[in-house]
């Protein structure tokens, strides 16, 4: 197979056990796995078949986005001031109009945003499939686009005459459900390790699934190795309301008496969390997802990752549908998550003269440095992947270079790594996924972006007018 030496890298940002940022750094890739890390000094007698010169450039591994619904990208700037429920309501009747087209090429749109910003692994949770809608459409376009994919098989199977909150026409038979999964582990899921492709189950959510699609779903899950369990959780206080009127029991306790509590689970949102909640996430090494901008375009509340973080939760980062954040930027996912934990209520500020009443947040509330750690090995912890998230050998070739000669960058020769945080958000200049060079100085290499975007559009237009 290939050697690829990257050389002269300003700074490589391993984010490796030790955290090591190495100055002239360089990276010896044998095909699609990384065989040496260390300085260009070190490295430049080693034989490769190719020399890439990244000089002028920040590399760091690529990023894992942990929470997703790529079909939403058709219906972006949709209900735009009004909270979670009526926007689900409004949104519902229009997704049922999907087919396997639109999912497809929305899938292909998503997938090139988000390496474009800097993910090189990306999860989507597509839990609505109505007419002809699958989930091999969506394992197809990364394929296609080089993305490393883990395709998470949702579901909504108690609809609004079963006291769920979707219409009926946006539900399945749980049986269905269940087979379905069963025939796409066996198609697509490789649990090997530096995998390209994984499956999760993934039923959507409390107040549209019922407890028995959640157990048979974890059932089926844990009798495949490496197969996960991903659903919202804690998003919003009306699935708080409904927990307690349904089921008896605030939503962590309902996971937990549906077997959905361990280390092969991840939650997208979990905002609602008391600390004892939190506490038992971390003794049973559930996951969560954090997507500060749904939680804030929604107007739902802030997670309390500073407290997950310190009680030893593993938390990750994602952009979550582009219906509810509106764009799929890691980098920019990382920035919000770190200004918002900043403006976090901390601490009451009195009344009293210099003092400025109300609560106020803590600048020391999560660094630059933490945000990208749970936007690359936070990630990958919540994927179960041992083969990600960080530079070293032995670990895939997966990894992004940023050019610091750019607008928005001058000025941070004193931290160029934290500068891709505290000023981006920015486009990667090379993306390599396992071994293979995605994006080259700013482009794909061999994606057409300008070809996706008028199928997209055109899907649109047929979709709305359907």
């Amino acid at each position: 197979m290939a050697r690829l030496l990257v050389k002269n890298v300003d700074l490589l940002a391993t984010f490796d056990d030790a955290r090591r940022e190495i100055a002239d750094g360089a990276m010896l890739v044998d095909g699609n796995v990384i065989a040496a890390v260390g300085t260009t000094a070190e490295l430049s007698g080693l034989k490769a078949d190719e020399v890439l010169d990244l000089s002028g450039h920040v590399v760091m591994p690529g990023m894992v986005n942990t929470h997703h619904h790529m079909y939403q990208n058709l219906t972006r700037v949709m209900v735009q001031d009004d909270e979670l429920l009526v926007w689900l309501k409004t949104l519902y009747p229009i997704w049922a109009r999907l087919d396997d087209d639109a999912i497809r090429i929305s899938a292909k749109v998503a997938m090139a945003e988000l390496i474009h910003s800097g993910c090189t692994t990306s999860s989507d949770h597509l839990y609505i499939l109505p007419n002809d809608c699958t989930l091999d459409s969506t394992i197809e376009a990364a394929r296609e686009i080089g993305l490393r994919f883990h395709a998470a098989r949702g579901a909504m199977s108690r609809g609004e005459s079963q006291g769920g909150l979707p219409p009926d026409s946006c539900v399945e038979n749980e049986d269905a459900v269940l087979k379905d999964a069963e025939r796409l582990i066996g198609r697509y899921h490789d649990a090997s390790r530096h995998s390209m492709s994984r499956i999760v189950l993934a039923p959507c959510s409390p107040f549209s699934v019922t407890p028995d699609l959640m157990r048979n779903a974890a059932a089926l899950a844990r009798s495949h190795p490496g197969v996960r369990l991903h659903s919202h959780l804690a998003e919003e206080l009306f699935e708080e309301t409904y927990c307690h009127d349904i089921y008896g029991m605030r939503p962590v306790e309902f996971a937990e008496s549906v077997g959905w509590l361990g280390d092969d689970v991840w939650f997208a949102h979990s905002i609602f969390m008391t600390s004892a909640e939190i506490d038992r996430f971390a003794a049973t090494g559930t996951g969560v997802a954090h997507c500060p901008s749904a939680n804030m375009r929604c107007g739902q509340g802030i997670a309390k990752v500073r407290e997950m973080l310190d009680k030893g939760v593993k938390v990750g980062l994602g952009v979550d549908g582009s219906a509810s954040n509106d764009t799929s930027n890691l980098f920019m996912e990382a920035r919000l998550a770190l200004m918002l934990q900043r403006v976090a209520p901390h601490q009451y500020l009195s009344e009293a003269p210099g003092g400025r009443g109300g609560f106020g947040g803590t600048p020391s509330a999560l660094s630059a440095r933490e945000a990208l750690t749970m936007a690359t090995r936070g990630g990958a912890a919540l994927l179960g992947r041992d083969d990600i998230g960080y530079l070293a050998p032995g670990m895939s070739a997966d990894f992004i270079a940023v050019k610091r000669s750019q607008l928005g960058l001058s000025g941070t020769e004193r931290d160029p790594l934290a500068a891709l945080v505290l000023c981006g958000p920015f486009k990667v200049d090379h993306s390599f996924i396992d071994g293979r060079q995605v994006v080259a100085r700013g482009e794909f290499v061999s994606f057409d972006v300008e070809a996706a975007l008028a199928e997209h559009a055109a899907t649109m237009d047929r979709v709305y007018d359907a």
